[in-house]
């Protein structure tokens, strides 16, 4: 017997959840920051067109920073701060060309600052730092390739690093790199754990030198010694006071020279040939502009222009590093390299902050 046809179920209506009072609160609220972040996206990243050029507000954003930090009322705390700041939400709009001209501003910033130095007291001020130079270079060197072994991490990073923190942050990676044949991602590494570090020196030194009631003197010598990055060095130490600029520049030039013994050493160690060493020809002309501003005494006048333009080029040069530390640099380096960095760094710190406290 034929069965009577079956009518076709109808469609269940998809099942709706209504949420009441402050549940449904907290949904419009957890979805508006995606919606209203990617609002922010678009109108910031969108290209536009005025008066036949396209640009990006992003752009304007970064152009108006810049001209800030050219005002006297940046300070390299602020311009390193705002950098960062622009890295972790529009990012750099201009991230190959920052990378080029930032090593050359902060090399032209620091002749600059030779202008404003003393030959005889950069000459006393080295002779203070040079015990302190060698012992801390040494140890930096040795305890990096300890904790490194102990870390697992490659003996190429480890060295980078430990080059890094020992003289002078990115300046010794770039000189030590070539020298060990690393490869870009172990540059990139080193580079990134040295330049976060730096970031955290510059905030961190100068409330800490305060609250011990260091002299200018000792806070000079302790930046040159304990913060990686001329850069860095020198942005502390200003925020200080200028006798700690003073000494900290001359003291922390001396002792990027050390980047020759250092990469003729890697080449011995691991047994490289045919490798060029880079000279921190810059240091040159620091000393020259120093000698030029003791012994030409025609030439004073200008010496607080050209200190002025280069304090000014230095704060310039924080913001550009600080824009090119985005979370991806951040968060590509890992945990290891950045434990061995941090390791070093308090080490070297604290050991040379008791040192120059009983002895300075």
């Amino acid at each position: 017997m034929p069965q009577p046809p079956v009518a076709p179920a109808k469609p269940r209506p998809a099942r709706q959840v209504v949420l009441a009072g402050a549940d449904r609160d907290e949904a419009v609220t957890a979805a508006a920051p995606a919606t209203e972040a990617l609002g922010l996206w678009q109108l910031f990243h969108t290209r536009r067109v005025l008066c036949g050029y396209p640009f990006a507000l992003r752009e304007v954003v970064f152009g108006l920073i810049v001209i800030f930090c050219l005002t006297p009322w940046a300070s390299p705390p602020v311009a390193l701060a705002l950098g960062l700041l622009l890295a972790q939400t529009l990012g750099n709009p201009f991230s190959a060309q920052t990378k080029k001209v930032t090593a050359k501003l902060l090399q032209y910033s620091v002749i600059g600052l030779g202008f404003g130095m003393n030959a005889h007291a950069a000459v006393q001020a080295g002779r203070e730092g040079l015990l302190f130079t060698v012992a801390s270079i040494a140890g930096t060197l040795v305890l990096g390739y300890l904790v490194g072994r102990w870390l697992g991490l490659g003996r190429r990073v480890v060295h980078l690093i430990s080059c890094g923190t020992a003289i002078c942050g990115g300046s010794a990676i770039a000189a030590v790199g070539p020298v060990l044949r690393a490869k870009d991602e172990e540059m990139s590494v080193a580079l990134g754990t040295v330049f976060v570090l730096n970031a955290v020196a510059l905030f961190a030194f100068p409330p800490i030198g305060h609250a011990l009631a260091m002299t200018q003197n000792q806070f000079g010598l302790w930046c040159a010694i304990a913060i990686h990055d001329t850069s860095s060095v020198v942005g502390a130490a200003a925020a200080y006071g200028d006798q700690a600029l003073q000494v900290a520049t001359t003291v922390k030039l001396a002792r990027a020279l050390w980047i020759i013994p250092v990469a003729i050493g890697t080449a011995l160690v691991f047994k490289q040939k045919g490798v060029k060493i880079k000279i921190p020809y810059f240091i040159l002309g620091f000393v020259v502009a120093m000698l030029i501003n003791t012994f030409v005494p025609a030439a004073r006048p200008l010496g607080p222009l050209m200190v002025s333009l280069a304090k000014i080029g230095l704060t310039l040069t924080l913001f550009l590093i600080g824009a090119g530390l985005s979370m991806q640099v951040v968060k590509s380096v890992g945990p290891r390299p950045y434990l061995l960095g941090t390791v070093l760094w308090l080490v070297i710190s604290m050991a040379s902050l008791y040192v120059i406290l009983h002895t300075v």
